[in-house]
């Protein structure tokens, strides 16, 4: 299991300075006007909220004409309310404070499945976003890795070397190919995984949950390499689709929503050929945590 992460550490600064800031405008106003002191409070801790409506609008706008059913108002602002509950308890919670609550398991247990799994995070995670996913497969004997990829804004080719590692491991303790899960970024570093020249057969099955095959309108906004590299069109994603293309690749499951206000178009998130199911309603992290999605995907490694 990693012995660190810059990403938490960012993501500590980030939560403490506004808890921080909340708290002194609370304490500042409250004997003046305490309505204010309240107003303001909810504006500094919850301010990505508005940034999070800017998405769920635009989604809206981009998935006109997309082979999914168009989500309602009641719908987006549904799967809205559902990911401002969702973002503190990863970015605020689990990723900063508790990635390493559940660690690595690698040796199988006596009588327990062997069929290892590579948990596989998405842009500014690590490990703890699979929090509740690890508990699953503790609970359920599967031997698992869950990566930390680094550098955090780096390319994502550069996660290569970090997935290699991972599978190594699960494969050398239990003898069998593992299954990948990966979130949004992390299904394209699956696939560079697989383009930088890891033999289909190292790995069993690859499920993808709102990953950017085809990149993201979002992501026009970056500055960052990962980010770009993750825009519609980029370069960098045509030549991973051209490379792919001429490998064999193993089977993959690619679960997208018609609320994802991460990646969207909707449709950019499936891949010709894959078994790709469609969830209604669901937004970018929240899609991660459906019921549906983690007992379909457990399932299916425990059929494998």
């Amino acid at each position: 299991m990693p012995t660190s992460s810059k990403l938490a550490r960012i993501q500590q600064g980030i939560t403490l300075a506004l808890l921080a800031g909340a708290l002194a405008w609370l304490a500042w106003q409250w004997s003046r006007s305490p309505w204010l002191a309240g107003a303001g409070f909810a504006f500094i801790a919850f301010g990505y909220s508005a940034g999070l409506a800017f998405e769920f609008i635009s989604l809206r706008r981009q998935n006109r004409g997309e082979p999914v059913p168009q989500a309602t108002w009641s719908e987006l602002v549904r799967a809205w309310l559902a990911e401002t509950l969702q973002a503190p308890r990863v970015f605020g919670w689990r990723q900063p404070f508790r990635w390493r609550e559940i660690p690595d398991r690698i040796a199988p247990q006596p009588g327990a499945p062997r069929r290892g799994v590579v948990f596989i995070h998405g842009f500014v995670c690590n490990r703890g976003f699979w929090t509740p996913w690890l508990r699953e497969a503790r609970a359920m004997g599967h031997p698992f890795v869950a990566v930390n990829l680094e550098p955090v804004f780096g390319s994502i080719d550069d996660y290569v070397p970090v997935i290699e590692q991972a599978v190594a491991s699960v494969t050398q303790a239990t003898g069998m190919p593992p299954v990948l899960v990966c979130h949004s970024m992390g299904g394209l570093a699956a696939r560079a995984w697989l383009r930088a020249g890891a033999n289909a057969q190292r790995v069993r099955h690859v499920v993808t949950i709102g990953a950017p095959h085809r990149g993201t309108w979002i992501a026009r906004f970056s500055r960052l390499r990962n980010g770009r590299q993750m825009a519609l069109g980029s370069e960098w994603l045509r030549t991973l689709e051209a490379d792919c293309a001429q490998r064999s690749l193993p089977a993959f499951t690619c679960w997208y929503s018609n609320c994802d206000n991460v990646v969207f178009p909707a449709s950019t998130a499936t891949l010709p050929g894959a078994d790709n199911r469609l969830v209604t309603g669901a937004a970018h992290v929240e899609l991660a945590f459906r019921k549906e999605v983690m007992e379909a995907t457990l399932a299916l490694v425990g059929r494998l």
